[in-house]
């Protein structure tokens, strides 16, 4: 699956002279957590969250700044949360430097993206630059909820354990010359030996995903690997 499957589109968009409380109001009201900030042709100019809003001076939960913090720190990231907690325009607190793709990605790459990026949300552009649509942590698992099981029901046992095994040989962990398998209608035997309670449950795993399996019977063995 791409980006464009799972995204949200139209996007709630706010302009960069919005105000804080407006934009507060909108995430409220659209039971959102975050709006990109596009100018007038739709490209993104940056974004703010409920993050970016946590310490405000309206809420009296702006940071307090100390001398031992301004030794850290500086004036200058004083003066910036300082302008965080009180601006009144989103332009002056919102995130500028946002990560975007397009609408031809694939979903593992957007994964990886949040993953690497610590982020929630990824905003998706067209070629033009221009925001097309958004998705989210809550998309990917939507994708993963309503993904449709493979209908493989005639898949020889040969053909299961063939593949099982060309599964653990393409992974780093898997130490394939302590692993058998016996495959009898559609029910999987897993034998020998796995160095880790985690190689033995991606072991499972791997096998359990295989179109054509009905059960796994997990016989392995927890034992440390002996390279001679």
């Amino acid at each position: 699956m791409q980006a464009r499957d799972v995204m949200v589109s139209p996007v709630v968009t706010v302009g960069p002279n919005a105000t804080v409380r407006e934009v507060a109001r909108t995430l409220l009201e659209r039971r959102i957590s975050a709006v990109p900030v596009v100018d007038t042709e739709n490209n993104v100019l940056g974004i703010i969250s409920e993050g970016d809003l946590l310490h405000r001076a309206e809420a009296g939960t702006e940071r307090s700044p100390s001398w031992w913090l301004r030794l850290l720190t500086g004036d200058a990231q004083l003066a910036a949360d300082y302008v965080k907690s009180h601006s009144i325009k989103v332009q002056d607190i919102m995130t500028r430097e946002v990560a975007t793709a397009a609408p031809e990605t694939p979903l593992h790459e957007i994964a990886a993206l949040l993953e690497e990026r610590q982020i929630k949300r990824v905003p998706i552009v067209n070629k033009d630059g221009q925001l097309v649509g958004i998705v989210s942590r809550a998309n990917l698992l939507q994708a993963i909820a309503s993904a449709k099981p493979q209908l493989d029901l005639s898949v020889p046992d040969l053909a299961i354990r063939r593949r099982f095994f060309e599964e653990l040989r393409k992974q780093p962990w898997a130490h394939t010359f302590n692993v058998n398998a016996t495959v009898q209608n559609g029910v999987i035997d897993i034998w020998g030996f796995a160095p880790s309670l985690a190689e033995r449950t991606a072991i499972r795993v791997a096998a359990e995903a295989i179109p054509g399996v009905v059960t796994v019977n997990d016989h392995l063995l927890e034992t440390p690997v002996f390279v001679y």
